[in-house]
């Protein structure tokens, strides 16, 4: 297991992100915190350094992985930066864009991408995003973003990567630390949701990071018993038909 690592979050004010920088600083490692606008220091956090980084800027990211603009070189980054509208020229050029920086720099990358990429559990030649059990027409240019960076990571063969799909839904809630790991098959808990709070999702990913796993393609689902809806905002929520978030 890794301890003491220097994790890189580009994306670092975003619902999973913000969380993943908590998650990792809690446990002891740094945090390079890399977004437009990035969040003052937060003195009850003093593991996480906020630096601001323009994802298009391939020169600015670089400097920031490396150490240059940093407190010091990264021992690996996530990846989880969205754009609302969905934007898959920027999405997949930004992705391609970390990628080759971090193959360069020898990084590994965790690139927290969309549930639309992986294989449908009652037929693994669907996806989820060309499914409409998961994934209404009013939100498929959204998984199919997620399909589209998915290719990205398997064609740069270069690349240190592990692509991480969250399940058909993910939202805030709260830490439970519980839940079930797979491979590229969208996971279904015993209450039949496809659901993880972006908290746990988080455990996932700095999971992954100190105990790396032998797959390029992983998702998870909560694990037991969905919190109460008092437990923190979104936790339980049942959402019918499922969506898939990319």
């Amino acid at each position: 297991m890794k301890t003491g690592m220097t994790i890189a979050v580009l994306g670092a004010t975003g619902m999973v992100g913000s969380r993943v920088i908590n998650e990792a600083g809690a446990r002891g490692h740094q945090v390079i915190a890399l977004s437009r606008k990035p969040a003052g220091e937060d003195p009850g956090n003093p593991n996480v350094t906020p630096v601001a980084v323009d994802a298009n800027d391939s020169h600015a990211v670089r400097e920031a992985l490396a150490g240059s603009a940093s407190p010091c070189a990264a021992d690996a980054v996530v990846l989880t930066v969205r754009t609302m509208p969905v934007d898959q020229e920027f999405l997949v050029g930004t992705t391609r864009t970390v990628l080759g920086i971090a193959a360069r720099l020898g990084i590994p990358v965790l690139v927290i991408g969309g549930a639309g990429a992986l294989r449908s559990p009652d037929d693994r030649d669907l996806l989820v995003a060309d499914n409409p059990a998961y994934v209404p027409a009013d939100i498929r240019a959204v998984a199919v973003a997620g399909v589209a960076q998915l290719r990205a990571c398997q064609s740069h063969a270069d690349a240190d990567c592990v692509y991480l799909s969250p399940p058909a839904l993910l939202e805030p809630g709260v830490r439970t630390g519980r839940y079930r790991r797979g491979t590229d098959t969208l996971l279904v808990s015993a209450d039949g949701r496809s659901w993880i709070s972006a908290e746990d999702l988080a455990v996932a990913v700095v999971d992954e990071l100190e105990t790396p796993g032998p797959d390029h393609h992983i998702t998870v689902v909560h694990q037991g018993e969905p919190p109460s809806a008092s437990a923190g905002q979104g936790a339980g929520r049942r959402s019918h038909p499922v969506r898939a978030r990319s």
